[in-house]
């Protein structure tokens, strides 16, 4: 696996995940097992089919967690250097096509959540404007089209 960037913040809520599916997730979908198994016929034991995939989704997805663990790197946030756009800053962007502000700020895609404000460095925008300084205009081809940013706000 590639190296996965994520902000303190970050890595915490992905021990805590892993933390709850190797204790909590494996108990419940046990309990469900068992209870399941107890229906009786296997065979045609749709309770049992379902949680069994269940508990197959779980542990793929501690393995993903702990393989993405293991390859972190931590985005030291105190660190981060506001003199261009970086991994960890928050930005404030004019988007000059569409005439609107926003503010985000870019993590990795592990961490990605548009809902929250926080876009990937993979994604379009956040890979375009990576490396710019304050007050530059960048040209980014989006989804929707070519559209040009203004950097108004650089931080940590």
């Amino acid at each position: 696996m590639a190296e996965v960037r994520l902000t303190k913040e970050g890595v915490e809520k992905y021990e805590k995940r892993l933390e709850y599916l190797k204790t909590t997730g494996r108990t419940e979908i046990a309990e469900q097992i068992k209870i399941a198994r107890s229906f009786g016929d296997l065979s045609e034991n749709a309770e049992y089919d379902a949680a069994k995939i269940e508990q197959a989704r779980m542990e793929y997805e501690i393995v993903e967690i702990e393989a993405m663990l293991r390859n972190v790197v931590i985005i030291d946030e105190d660190n981060i250097n506001t003199d261009v756009v970086n991994v960890g800053n928050t930005i404030t962007v004019k988007n000059k096509t569409l005439n609107q502000e926003m503010t985000f700020q870019i993590v990795g895609s592990a961490e990605a959540n548009p809902m929250e404000k926080r876009i990937s460095n993979e994604s379009p925008v956040g890979k375009g404007l990576l490396g710019h300084k304050l007050h530059e205009t960048v040209s980014i081809q989006t989804p929707g089209g070519p559209a040009e940013f203004e950097i108004l706000n650089i931080s940590k």
